[in-house]
Order: structure tokens, then C-alpha cells, then sequence
């Protein structure tokens, strides 16, 4: 796969710079041709992983970093990479079930949420050293099956 575009993205751990990091994965996915609904599902994923990072991996502290990477391939897909050095997840497995949350009163579904609107999900992580979330998504090929 060629690389067409790459973006890299680093920013304090703050609920205001989510919408940042949306608009900056949008603008990344308007390089191609997709829809106005892939560009709304890359950006609901985007939130959901950003917003994990803040609660989550820092427990709402406000000045830790958080690094995004977008990598826009000439195939059409975009590849997201975000990541946190925070406190890092005990149990992936557990984490990734639905309706599970390591804080009480969230819904647990945000892991949910990126592996149905992406075409491939990984997450690594490490008690104490942070989390990676690496996604996939083919742009326009979900489009083009609609269309057939």
C-alpha cells in the first residue's frame, strides 16, 4: 500500500480538543472519495478512542498527551493510530465487551461503537504504560456494496 497522506497529531488530554481531533480525521477522509456517512462514523470513532483516552487512560487529568495518526493510503484506506501514555488497560478482552466499563454509569459501548463502523480494530495495551488503538476503514467501499 502506497502511502498517500500522513498527519500527526498531538494534544493535551482536554474534552475540547475531541471535537480537534474529529475535524482533523474528518478533513483527512474528505481526501478521498467517501460519503457523508463514513465521514460521521470515522468521526463518532475518533471521539469514542479520544474521549477513552481522557477518561479512561488519565482519569480526566487535563494535561497529558494524546497522539494521533492518520495515514490515508492511495487504496483508499485510512488507518487511525491513537494513543496514551496513561494507566493502560488490565484486561483487553473484558474492555472490549459490550456494555463493560471501568468507570460506573458509563454505558461500556464505545469499543462497541469502533469495531462496527471500522473494518479492523486492534488494541494494545499495558498497565502503567498507556493504550493504542490502531483502525482501519476502506473509504468508499462500503458505499460502492450499497450502490451494487
Amino acid at each position: 500500500m502506497r502511502l498517500k497522506n500522513h498527519v500527526r497529531l498531538e494534544f493535551f488530554s482536554r474534552p475540547e480538543n475531541v471535537s480537534l481531533a474529529r475535524t482533523c480525521a474528518a478533513a483527512c477522509a474528505a481526501q478521498v472519495d467517501c460519503t457523508l456517512d463514513e465521514m460521521e462514523e470515522i468521526k463518532l470513532v475518533v471521539s469514542e478512542a479520544v474521549s477513552n483516552c481522557i477518561i479512561h487512560g488519565y482519569d480526566n487529568r487535563a494535561d497529558e498527551k494524546i497522539v494521533m495518526e492518520l495515514n490515508l493510503y492511495e487504496n483508499e484506506n485510512l488507518e487511525i493510530i491513537i494513543y496514551d501514555y496513561g494507566r493502560g488497560i488490565d484486561d483487553i478482552d473484558q474492555a472490549l465487551q459490550p456494555a463493560y466499563s471501568s468507570v460506573p454509569g458509563h454505558m461500556g459501548m464505545g469499543f462497541v461503537f469502533m469495531k462496527s463502523f471500522m473494518d479492523y480494530m486492534n488494541v494494545e495495551s499495558s498497565p502503567g504504560d498507556g493504550t493504542t488503538v490502531k483502525l482501519t476503514r476502506n473509504l468508499g467501499q462500503r458505499s460502492n456494496q450499497a450502490l451494487a
